[in-house]
């Protein structure tokens, strides 16, 4: 069984567990940091919706692989620059990391520009770190509301939770946000914690070393 067909089975058996649809959870491969023959192989097999963390890593690649492989969709999941905003929403289907007033601005300034926008995802820095993206759990409604005036295309909510805690309380509290939001996409859970996000209603999941195999990190 290849690893791809492994991941859809564990992901098939975690979404019967959790008495949830087959079929309602995406699979975001992530291909950020890969060799090309890794994802070639994964588009091979029918596979089209990955995970790019850097814009200009994913301009480089994907233009070319979407003209072989029609269909092909592309999600950015890394932090966005404001001054990268107008490439990326012509390269990307859906930003899972909308995370600060400015940058909601600007989105919605480019989509009155360009009249359309990539389906966007608010990043909830769950557990409050200070080195990561994403707004804090406590501002989490009014940045939704102040998104939605701006009309931005927002479908969902985005989190990483910390190493070092039990993800499944990040997911929870991340799903409540949601609810309470009328918001219907999670995008939530990694390789080691996929499952632990399905049960707590992940929409997207977003499997990279699992599925292709440890990253191939360029040196410097």
């Amino acid at each position: 069984m290849s690893a791809l067909a492994e991941i859809r089975a564990r992901i098939a058996t975690a979404e019967a567990a959790a008495g949830r649809a087959p079929g309602s959870v995406r699979l975001i491969a992530v291909s950020k940091v890969q060799p090309l023959d890794r994802i070639e192989a994964v588009l091979a097999e029918g596979h089209r919706l990955f995970g790019e963390n850097r814009v200009q890593e994913a301009a480089g690649k994907w233009p070319a692989l979407r003209a072989r492989f029609p269909g092909t969709e592309v999600h950015l999941i890394g932090p966005l620059q404001t001054n990268k905003a107008r490439q990326a929403m012509e390269l990307f289907e859906a930003i899972h990391s909308l995370d600060r007033p400015k940058l909601a601005r600007t989105l919605a300034r480019l989509a009155q520009e360009l009249g359309r926008c990539p389906d966007l995802f608010v990043q909830v820095n769950t557990g409050e770190e200070p080195q990561k993206a994403g707004v804090a759990p406590a501002e989490a409604d009014a940045f939704i509301a102040e998104c939605r005036s701006l009309d931005l295309p927002v479908v969902g909510l985005m989190c990483i939770p910390p190493v070092n805690e039990e993800p499944a309380l990040h997911f929870a509290l991340l799903a409540k946000i949601a609810a309470r939001n009328g918001l219907a996409g999670l995008s939530m859970g990694m390789s080691d914690d996929f499952e632990r996000a399905i049960a707590q209603g992940a929409t997207h999941v977003r499997i990279g070393s699992a599925l292709f195999g440890a990253r191939a990190y360029e040196p410097g």
